[in-house]
């Protein structure tokens, strides 16, 4: 892990890096984040985060006490103080220092931290082999309860499903909503090829829109690979042509297996790896450049 890390306006060693145990962050989960990758140099979708950042900190009345050109100042600051130039940027910001009620309003000034490290991926074996999967009990947060596309701090429901996950010996676990319908991964979005064309669960139903999501369905376009969004059933899943994930650390991922059902012919699809490819192509490309 890098050594340095940006804290409230000043970067510090990591050791230093601390923050209040009357932090509602802390207390309360009561935050928001972004995950964000940077690949020779170019800090990936950059603009993209930052706007989905500012947009969730708008629906939660979370005042960010920087602008997002100086979100981006301070972001190259670290990078360049840890010597990265490929790696994981993890962005936070929480209501900051309050007392121990739930009052937001008690929090003065919020808090924002910023992590750089190298970026930890799956086994590259996984990438050609696909990985092996389950669907688990723990839903996704309803849309009416706690909207998706605002990326909190409140991941409890993931970690129980991630804990199913490990629990069936996998890696990874497929969460549904209320109606049994496949939302997304603990930490991926899903998507399924069928004879020719890319079907991804709508973001009204609950899913993230996920930044890799949308880079992943522009890709198609390019490709001329057809894509819609669908609702989706555990049913579709066991019948699709190929299975893949995608996300900030993931990138795409295939599946191979869900449920102990094997999807397609067991092994990591062409329209998958082709879209892999093209994906691994926009990466050091499409974002803000920085030079150590």
């Amino acid at each position: 892990m890098g050594n340095k890390v940006f804290l409230d306006g000043k970067l510090v060693d990591r050791e230093e890096a601390k923050v209040s145990v009357f932090d509602h962050g802390l207390l309360y989960g009561d935050g928001i984040f972004e995950g964000i990758r940077v690949y020779s140099r170019c800090i990936f979708k950059l603009k993209e985060h930052l706007d989905r950042l500012f947009e969730s900190a708008h629906s939660i009345m979370l005042s960010i006490p920087m602008t997002k050109n100086e979100i981006e100042n301070a972001i190259i600051k670290t990078l360049k103080a840890n010597r990265l130039s490929d790696g994981y940027i993890r962005l936070v910001v929480t209501r900051g220092v309050g007392d121990l009620g739930l009052d937001p309003n008690k929090c003065k000034v919020a808090t924002i931290f910023i992590i750089t490290d190298k970026i930890k991926l799956y086994p590259e074996e996984f990438y050609r082999k696909g990985l092996a999967i389950v669907t688990v009990p723990t839903m996704r947060n309803l849309p009416e309860t706690l909207n998706p596309s605002i990326k909190s701090l409140n991941y409890l429901n993931n970690i129980m499903a991630k804990i199913e996950a490990c629990n069936a010996g996998c890696i990874e676990a497929i969460m549904l909503n209320k109606d049994g319908y496949v939302l997304e991964c603990t930490g991926d979005n899903v998507f399924i090829v069928k004879r020719g064309k890319l079907i991804t669960p709508p973001t009204y139903l609950g899913a993230l829109e996920g930044i890799t999501r949308n880079a992943i369905i522009e890709c198609a376009k390019k490709l001329k690979i057809a894509c819609e969004e669908r609702i989706l059933t555990r049913h579709d899943l066991f019948n699709a042509d190929e299975i893949f994930l995608t996300g900030t650390a993931a990138e795409l991922i295939p599946v191979v297996e869900v449920d102990k059902r094997t999807i397609g012919d067991g092994k990591s699809g062409a329209i998958s790896l082709k879209l892999l490819k093209a994906f691994r192509a926009i990466t050091p490309k499409d974002g803000v450049k920085y030079s150590l």
